[in-house]
This record gives structure tokens, sequence and C-alpha cells, in this order.
């Protein structure tokens, strides 16, 4: 692994990550894990959450729960706790997303992705915070450019996102004297992700966004990670309540740039 943060960076630190069984947030369990990490890993599909667990090896729990329930999230978090003690790093990760014009949306499918993204970081921040270590502890919310860059087909994620942006801005505010850190990451379109699976179904799609991308490529989970890493460590003490914009230039150019309009 090609790294400026050595590993054993987070030795005895205590991660948990919603939304840790795919995608980002799994490539971000498995570069906490290979820096020294005891890791918890939270997804509403037991079968991915024993499955994600196994690809990360030692040191790795693996829980169940919706994150818009706030009984079972916080039943989780109390089994991360029991396990491997107080919290050093908490990521909300867990997101829903789908292509769809306003008019073609129902009140439910609006409220869906709002309730996975925004509700479901509430209740993750407000329920960990019980089990943070304080003074110390640092908070990343999973964000995307369209909390600040409209964009069509993406109503609800734009909403979404933007209320975990200033939710991370605001608990900054509120808990930085208690001794935690709040931040959000942008990563932009990312290659193998659910997310980008369906915004750029096709080889044509695929190609017409990573060429309109300043940087001209998809991320890979990985640099996400690494970015997640750094912020989580000292090496970041004196970082919160900022988004990180971690998309290739993505949110420079927007998202009509990219569906080529």
């Amino acid at each position: 692994m090609n790294s400026a943060l050595k590993d054993g960076i987070l030795d005895n630190k205590v991660a948990f990550i919603t939304g840790g069984t795919s995608g980002i947030n799994l490539g971000i369990a498995r570069r906490f894990v290979a820096a020294g990490a005891k890791v918890t890993v939270l997804g509403r599909n037991a079968d991915k959450a024993r499955a994600a667990r196994e690809s990360l090896g030692a040191h790795v729990l693996d829980v169940t729960a919706d994150v818009r329930q706030p009984d079972q999230l916080a039943a989780a978090l109390a089994q991360a706790r029991d396990r491997f003690g107080e919290i050093d790093i908490l990521v909300a990760g867990a997101a829903g997303n789908f292509p769809s014009p306003a008019l073609a949306m129902s009140p439910n499918g609006f409220k869906a992705v709002v309730d996975i993204d925004l509700l479901g970081t509430f209740n993750a921040l407000r329920l960990g915070y019980e089990h943070l270590r304080r003074p110390g502890a640092h908070v990343l919310a999973i964000s995307a450019p369209q909390a600040q860059v409209p964009s069509m087909l993406q109503s609800h994620v734009c909403a979404a996102k933007a209320g975990v942006d200033m939710l991370v801005k605001t608990l900054a505010l509120e808990w930085g004297a208690l001794g935690v850190r709040v931040n959000s990451i942008w990563p932009g379109a990312v290659e193998g992700t659910e997310g980008m699976q369906r915004l750029a179904p096709t080889p044509e799609s695929h190609a017409r966004i990573a060429g309109a991308i300043p940087l001209g490529r998809f991320a890979s989970a990985e640099e996400i990670a690494e970015v997640a890493l750094f912020l989580s460590t000292d090496s970041a003490r004196y970082v919160t309540g900022a988004v990180w914009a971690v998309d290739g230039g993505m949110s420079l150019v927007g998202f009509h740039a990219l569906a080529g309009s």
C-alpha cells in the first residue's frame, strides 16, 4: 500500500463505521484496519456485514442495524463498545441514492433518501456521542458534492447532503469544547460503488463523466480512505467543521457538465 500515513498510526484506536459493509465505507474500514484500528462495520444486511468482517480480518466486529431506527443503532453501538471500548473514530457513511426527476419521485422516495442520509447521519452522531472517547474523538460524515452543487435527478440527495454538511458544521461548534472534532468528506465519483453504477450505468456514461472531471478519472475507494485516515489522526487535530472535497475537481465543473448538457 502506497501511503504517506504509515500502518500502525491508529494502533489502540477504536472505529465505528455505518454503511461499512460495502463501497467507500468498506474501503475506509480496510484502511483503518491496516493502520491498526479495531473496527466495527455496520450494515442493514447480516450476510453482507459478515462477509465484510471476514474480508477485513482480525480486530473487526460486524453489527446489523438500520440507521433510521434509533433503537437498533443504539444496540449496535453498545455492542461495539462492549467489544472494543470507547470509540475514537465514528464514521457516518450509510447512504441511499437513485436518479429521478423530482416530478417522477414520490414523497416516500424523497423521504427514504433524506431519512437514510440526513436522519441516519444525525442518529449515528447523536447516539454515537455517548460512546465517544472524550476528549480526542473524531466524527466524520460521508457527504457528497450534491450538498453544494445542484444536480438534475438528484433533488433528494442535494437536500439531504446539504443538511449533512450543515449538521457537521453545527456540531463542530457545539462539540469542540467537549473535545470532539467533526468533519465531512465529499467523495465525488468513485469506481465500483453502487451509487456510481446507478448514475453511470453504461461504458459511455462512465467515460463521459470521467472525461468531464478535471483530473480525468474516477477515484478509488482507497484514495477516499486515505483522506478519512488523515482527518482521523493527530496530524489533523486542529481541523474541525471542515468539508473536504475529495472529488477530483468534480464540484468545480458542476453536474450539468458531467451530464454533457
